[in-house]
C-alpha cells in the first residue's frame, strides 16, 4: 500500500475512485469510458502537482517512508553483493551497509546509510543516522578499496549523523573528520549519490567524491528546514522559507556547481518505480565510472582537490 504525502491528498482520492470502479465487477457500457476520464484527469493533476514542486515539498519526497534505500538499489543494480560487517574497535553500526559487488562486469566498493523499510527495521537501523563505529568502518572499506583498487561507490541518506551521548563519547566528530580527509586523499574513483536527505556531516562523512550524483527529489544540505528556521527565526512556522533559501534541491546545487549531475525520478518519486530508477542511476554510474577510470590518479586527486577549493569559494560569496 502506497502511503500519501500531505500534498498528494487529492491524488488519494481520485486513484481510491479509480480503484472501486475497477474492482466494481459493473457491467454498465459507459463505465470503460468512465474509467478513461478518471485516469486522464489522474494523469493531468500527477503532472500539475509534481511539475511545480516546491523545495519543501521536495524534502518531503526525500523523506518518504517508501524511498528506495542502498540494499533495495544493490538488488537492482549490482550482483553477487557481499556485505562487510564491522569497524574492529567498538561493533558493528546498522545504519551503514558496505561491502563489495559486481556492477556491469566491475568490481566495486558500495558504502551507504540504510533507514529501513518498516518501524522496527527503522529503529534496528537508527533511522539512518550513523554512529561513529559506521564511519570507521565505511573508512575500513574505503581504505581496502584503495588497496584492491577497486571504485568507491556511496549512497548517502540520511538527517545527519547520531547526536547521542554515546556517540559524541566514542568519538564521533573525530570520525567524521577521519573520513573526510581519507577520502580527499583515496587513490581510487569515487562517486557519491545522494537517493534521499544528505544532512550535515553525517553526509559528508561519506560525500568527498570525485562526482556527486544526486536524484531529482534528493536534498543535500549543512542543516534540515527545521534547524535552519529554528535557529533563524525561532519559529517553526518559517520551515517552508528555510527550505527555499537553503538551496538544497537538485536542480540548484547543479546550477552553483556543487552536484555534478541530476537524475530524473518517475513521476511522483523514486518510490513509485523502484525498477526505473535503479535503471536511471546504474546509467549515470556506467558513464560516470567510464570517465574516472580512464583519469592518473595524479590528475585524479588533483581534480578532487580543486573541485571542493571551488565550493569553499561559493562560502565566500
Amino acid at each position: 500500500m502506497r502511503d500519501f504525502l500531505e500534498f498528494e491528498k487529492p491524488l488519494k482520492e481520485l486513484e481510491e475512485r479509480l480503484e472501486k470502479l475497477k474492482k466494481s465487477g459493473s457491467e454498465r457500457k459507459a463505465l470503460p469510458r468512465l474509467i478513461r476520464i478518471l485516469q486522464n484527469r489522474l494523469t493531468k493533476m500527477e503532472q500539475e502537482i509534481f511539475g511545480n514542486l516546491t523545495p519543501w515539498q521536495q524534502t518531503q519526497i526525500a523523506r518518504h517512508p517508501q524511498r528506495p534505500s542502498i540494499l533495495d538499489y544493490m538488488k537492482h543494480m549490482c550482483e553477487d553483493f557481499v556485505e562487510l560487517h564491522g569497524d574492529r574497535t567498538f561493533g558493528d553500526d546498522k545504519a551503514v551497509v558496505g561491502g563489495f559487488a559486481t556492477f556491469r562486469g566491475r568490481s566495486i566498493c558500495v558504502i551507504g546509510h540504510e533507514k529501513g523499510q518498516s518501524f522496527k527495521e527503522r529503529v534496528k537501523r537508527n533511522f539512518g543516522m550513523a554512529n561513529p563505529e559506521g564511519y570507521r568502518k565505511a573508512l575500513r572499506l574505503m581504505q581496502l578499496a584503495e588497496k584492491f583498487k577497486r571504485p568507491v561507490v556511496t549512497f548517502i541518506d540520511t538527517p545527519g549523523a547520531y547526536p547521542g551521548i554515546g556517540a559524541e563519547e566514542r568519538g564521533q566528530a573525530r570520525a567524521i573528520a577521519r573520513n573526510l580527509f581519507a577520502m580527499s586523499r583515496l587513490k581510487v574513483p569515487v562517486v557519491a549519490i545522494i537517493t534521499g536527505e544528505g544532512g550535515s556531516g553525517g553526509a559528508l562523512g561519506l560525500g568527498v567524491a570525485d562526482r556527486i550524483v544526486m536524484l531529482e527529489h534528493s536534498i543535500y544540505s549543512v542543516i534540515s528546514p527545521e534547524g535552519c528556521a529554528a535557529i533563524l527565526w525561532e519559529d517553526a512556522t518559517k520551515t517552508q522559507a528555510a527550505a527555499a533559501a537553503l538551496k538544497m534541491t537538485g536542480v540548484e546545487l547543479l546550477k552553483l556547481g556543487i552536484a555534478d549531475e541530476v537524475v530524473p525520478e518517475p513521476l511522483g518519486g523514486a518510490h513509485r518505480d523502484v525498477e526505473r530508477i535503479s535503471q536511471a542511476l546504474a546509467q549515470t554510474l556506467h558513464v560516470q565510472l567510464n570517465q574516472l577510470l580512464t583519469t592518473s590518479t595524479d590528475q585524479l586527486l588533483a581534480n578532487r582537490y580543486e573541485k571542493f577549493r571551488q565550493m569553499a569559494a561559493l562560502a565566500d560569496t
